[in-house]
């Protein structure tokens, strides 16, 4: 893929990003890498060193580790506020009532705020979430949009999908 002109990539975990990206990055310095999974507080020091974006913050305690990190490291990430569109227990993301208060304590931050991002439930049609994500997009005056997978990303381009997480389509057979 990176010979082929790619130059975004996602991660979920910081120790397999740890493993594989650092000798990556040094041939080609002009790759972007996304973290896309649940990121805990105690790894944003390794987090804000690797990632140039990261796609889950989902509370203000994470958010103040990173920007903490941040200025220790003179790098800062953009990011994206996760929200738990489905409001699954087993799921990260803040509360929708959360979103906004979270989007403005990104803005207080050093770090950009690049977007929303979200997950949909499992095993339903994904499209009315993202739907539910563009509106809360455009009330907190938002413009970035981290939505779809390998298995719904048309869905999410028609709703406006301004990033998706295909490595599914793209890396498995």
């Amino acid at each position: 893929m990176i010979e082929a002109g790619q130059r975004d990539f996602g991660e979920n975990r910081v120790q397999e990003a740890l493993g594989k990206w650092p000798a990556l990055l040094a041939r080609y310095p002009d790759i972007r890498l996304h973290e896309i999974g649940q990121l805990q507080s105690n790894k944003a020091a390794e987090a804000v060193k690797l990632f140039d974006v990261i796609h889950s913050i989902d509370r203000p305690s994470l958010l103040g580790a990173l920007a903490k990190e941040s200025g220790k490291a003179g790098r800062a990430p953009s990011v994206y506020v996760q929200v738990n569109i489905g409001e699954e227990e087993q799921k990260g993301g803040c509360a929708i009532a959360e979103v906004g208060a979270l989007v403005d304590a990104v803005r207080a931050s050093p770090l950009p705020l690049s977007g929303l991002m979200a997950i949909p439930p499992l095993g339903v049609e994904s499209a009315p979430y993202f739907a539910l994500l563009a509106k809360l997009a455009r009330r907190h005056d938002v413009a970035g949009l981290s939505i779809g997978m390998s298995g719904d990303f048309k869905a999410a381009v028609m709703l406006g999908a301004t990033a998706v997480r295909v490595g599914t389509a793209l890396f498995e057979d």
